[in-house]
């Protein structure tokens, strides 16, 4: 079938998203591509049969030490991509997973869901990889299981990296009310490309935007417009909840370890502000101020921000991240 001349032009002008819809995805996002060589950990918890999705990614030349990178809630362990890269060039081996409930692991639909279970099925995977020692990285609420982590394996992790973590607060003492599962569930469901680039836009990129962060947005977009839509969004309303009532905001003064802090000032991150009351919002999520005030808990916390940066400083501006994060990796206070 030819297309009318006259319709030609018209067609050119729409944007992309209209001419060509994101692809679909099933509930272990099989098809997208990952940066690295997929592998899976099959392992039994809490009954059931499991299997985490990872890369283990090894350097061409060696220095000794392994990193860890846990990603956060809307995020996959390919959003890494950039970081592997990074380290792996200096000589760090990079192993990436999946927690259960996410991107390419298991979505169980009956599971209780709390960051000491994804730590211990995390310490599992590192012990059969032979992983004794390492530095822990997380963003977002991999931040959250990072500390988690960090907190229950104190003698593995000799460091840790905090990308804008969330739960550097407590919502819900704050006076932000409660959610149920079933209607966070509801709201999942209505989850879109549209919703979730707006989202990304005003939150993880403090307005701005490029194409390239539209893999992500398809990425995610594509799992909720699949084939298992009610399973991922069952398993992100569950984890949603955990977010929500497992603060680790009190126990940071617990953490033994040297510890960076890299924190877009421009993040408005605060699980349930849609429910927050309207003189609270404001207040929510202020990381130009939590950053600080986290840094100054943590026994040996160093603090490094971006003032112009939102959630996700590791994809908005690589180059400073990454310039901030390798110095920090090579200083000798780090004790390795």
């Amino acid at each position: 079938m030819k297309l009318l001349p006259t319709l030609v032009p018209a067609l050119a002008a729409l944007p992309f998203a209209v001419l060509a819809a994101p692809a679909t995805y099933d509930a272990e996002l099989s098809g997208f591509t990952y940066p690295h060589p997929v592998e899976h950990f099959t392992f039994t918890s809490q009954g059931q049969p499991l299997q985490m999705a990872y890369m283990d990614v090894k350097p061409a030349k060696p220095n000794g030490k392994t990193v860890m990178l846990m990603h956060g809630k809307n995020f996959c362990g390919a959003t890494w991509e950039q970081t592997i890269t990074t380290l792996s060039d200096a000589g760090y081996r990079v192993v990436v997973p999946d927690q259960i409930g996410f991107c390419k692991s298991s979505k169980p639909q009956h599971y209780q869901f709390s960051f000491q279970q994804l730590a211990t099925n995390t310490h599992a995977l590192l012990e059969k990889l032979n992983v004794q020692h390492l530095t822990v990285l997380g963003h977002s609420m991999g931040g959250m299981l990072s500390t988690r982590y960090a907190l229950m394996y104190p003698q593995q992790v000799e460091q840790l990296v905090l990308v804008n973590p969330i739960g550097l607060e407590d919502w819900k003492a704050l006076g932000v009310p409660y959610q149920g599962i079933d209607a966070a569930y509801q709201g999942e469901l209505k989850t879109d490309a549209e919703s979730i680039r707006a989202y990304q836009r005003s939150t993880y990129y403090a307005g701005h935007w490029k194409p390239e962060y539209d893999r992500w947005v398809n990425m995610l977009a594509g799992m909720y417009a699949g084939p298992d839509k009610q399973k991922v969004a069952w398993d992100q309303a569950l984890t949603t909840d955990m977010v929500f009532a497992q603060p680790v905001v009190y126990e940071f003064p617990h953490l033994k370890m040297p510890t960076l802090l890299l924190i877009g000032g421009k993040d408005n991150t605060a699980i349930g502000k849609a429910q927050a009351p309207a003189e609270l919002k404001p207040k929510l999520g202020r990381y130009e101020e939590l950053g600080k005030r986290t840094a100054a808990v943590i026994p040996q916390a160093t603090l490094v921000e971006f003032p112009a940066l939102g959630h996700s400083p590791q994809i908005q501006d690589p180059a400073a991240f990454h310039q901030a994060l390798m110095g920090w990796l090579a200083a000798p206070h780090n004790g390795t």
